[in-house]
């Protein structure tokens, strides 16, 4: 104790003098931080604490899909806030069991297990696949295969899923028990199918990889061989669920039904969840004990979760994504159609990636200065991630601006040969 206070008075220094401590972050630099403190949002607008208003095209990653601060959420969450916060899942909670109920209806799942995020519900898919084959089935299968530039999580478990080098630097020893093939080549898949393969894990759309949406008679393949070879198909719709590729979840836009999908994100309008879905058979492969979250689906968060829902049953906002998705791809597509910087303009819904001849965080930076806020997938790709009920005078606006940055820094490059 005698030391711990001898440490603490270190650390304040002596009296009125500024020590290294007082000028640092208390925080871990994990986030290569905007010089942008936001402090309100309201629909497609934030603002930062000096006053300035940006038209948002991230939604905090693809977070706020019904826009900052949907009305209809926050009173479902204040009125919640008036009644019970917490208590533990070893209750019956009314309202995880609703929200439970909603995903299942506008969904091919029939059981839910609710989480904080979408790396929790990526490591609940991967341990369900586990535990289905082997306390179930009898089987000795753990092994889940993945693709290269896919993104799955943080996690130990989830980062040695993705199939990107990067995030796994310095984080060795990995878990055993996953293999990364190249998308799209089945060859390379079914020869490293063997005795031990559980589950195969694929995105819809690769958004962290590039913004890559997957072929569709690709995955009927996949489908197909899955069921063929007894493993789990594993959709990972952390991003692309919810309504965000103009369905609720991305792969009813391409005539399967996985045994087990996942979802975070927009689920819950900015307030942390996630869920982790799956088909009727599945359900005995996790009775209690076998795993849990503290804070998943209490009563604020699934409250949140159900008022989205609802909301988006009312306004049928995922076919309004697809409408709008498609304008938005049409418009950028012909405003930049002569801008060399620009290789290609892709996408599925609101979610939408503009390749380019090189990096483009000079841009993201150049979009801030001029009030636009959109974000990258990897270094020469733009990811626009506007939110679901953005208007077409939005897109206008965010359109003509970037395509006026981008005019500009093609000009500045020219000028620079």
């Amino acid at each position: 104790m005698a030391q711990a206070h001898s440490d603490y008075q270190n650390k304040q220094g002596t009296a009125g003098a500024a020590t290294d401590n007082e000028t640092k972050s208390a925080l871990f630099s994990t986030y290569a931080r905007y010089p942008i403190s936001l402090v309100k949002g309201h629909g497609s607008w934030v603002w930062d604490d000096q006053g300035n208003r940006y038209l948002d095209f991230m939604s905090g990653l693809a977070v706020t899909n019904l826009g900052h601060a949907p009305e209809k959420v926050k009173d479902k969450v204040k009125a919640q806030l008036d009644e019970l916060w917490h208590v533990s899942n070893l209750f019956q909670i009314p309202q995880q069991e609703k929200a439970a109920r909603l995903l299942t209806e506008v969904s091919c799942a029939d059981v839910v297990f609710f989480c904080n995020s979408g790396a929790e519900a990526n490591e609940a898919a991967i341990k369900l696949a586990r535990r289905y084959h082997q306390k179930v089935n009898g089987t000795d299968r753990y092994e889940v295969i993945t693709f290269e530039q896919s993104f799955h999580g943080r996690t130990l478990a989830t980062l040695t899923a993705t199939g990107q080098q990067k995030v796994k630097d310095g984080f060795l020893p990995l878990p055993a028990g996953f293999v990364t093939v190249p998308l799209y080549d089945l060859d390379a898949l079914k020869a490293v199918i063997g005795p031990n393969t559980a589950a195969v894990m694929l995105e819809m759309v690769q958004a962290e990889g590039g913004v890559y949406p997957v072929d569709r008679g690709f995955v009927q393949e996949l489908a197909a061989l899955c069921k063929a070879e007894g493993l789990l198909l594993i959709i990972d719709e952390v991003q692309t669920g919810m309504g965000r590729t103009g369905s609720w979840f991305a792969h009813q836009q391409y005539g399967i039904e996985p045994d087990i999908f996942t979802a975070a994100k927009g689920i819950a309008s900015g307030l942390p969840a996630g869920a982790m879905l799956a088909k009727e058979y599945l359900r005995e492969a996790f009775t209690p004990g076998t795993h849990a979250s503290t804070f998943g689906g209490n009563p604020v968060a699934a409250s949140a979760v159900v008022a989205t829902i609802e909301t988006m049953l009312e306004e049928n906002t995922p076919k309004r994504a697809a409408v709008t998705g498609s304008y938005l791809i049409g418009r950028l597509r012909e405003a930049l159609a002569d801008e060399p910087f620009v290789k290609e303009v892709r996408g599925l819904g609101l979610i939408i990636g503009i390749e380019c001849e090189g990096p483009v965080a000079e841009l993201v930076t150049a979009g801030q200065k001029n009030k636009l806020l959109f974000v990258t997938a990897g270094p020469n790709v733009i990811r626009l991630l506007p939110n679901l009920n953005v208007t077409r005078e939005e897109v206008d606006q965010a359109v003509d601006t970037l395509a006026a940055l981008i005019a500009a820094y093609t000009a500045k490059e020219e000028s620079n040969l």
